[in-house]
């Protein structure tokens, strides 16, 4: 994991604003990674169907994505990676995307 403390989501919406990399440790490596909040719709497919390369092409910068080939992490360290992104951008992968269904229901017409 890395040893920066968890961002407030003040913080986290600074970070995603100014599209900068928050740094995180890679296999004992830092290596920059965009916030988890601002991973692209098509970045998120391929990490859902497996294609970690093209994921980490996608979200590390171009110098950690040399670092993330040379390195050839296990899929332990990749998943430490992902965590620790998106602790670092205050952001979860299990974050609700979508307004909360009502449990009233409406009458019909």
């Amino acid at each position: 994991m890395t040893d920066q403390p968890d961002t407030t989501p003040a913080e986290a919406q600074e970070i995603e604003a100014s599209g900068h990399y928050v740094t995180v440790q890679l296999c004992g490596k830092d290596v920059e990674v965009v916030p988890a909040g601002a991973w692209r719709q098509s970045a998120m497919r391929k990490l859902n169907s497996g294609d970690m390369d093209g994921f980490l092409e996608d979200v590390l910068s171009p110098e950690s994505c040399d670092l993330y080939y040379e390195l050839d992490p296990t899929n332990d360290d990749l998943n430490s990676l992902i965590e620790a992104a998106t602790s670092a951008s205050g952001e979860t992968l299990g974050k609700s995307g979508g307004p909360n269904r009502s449990s009233r229901r409406t009458r019909k017409r």
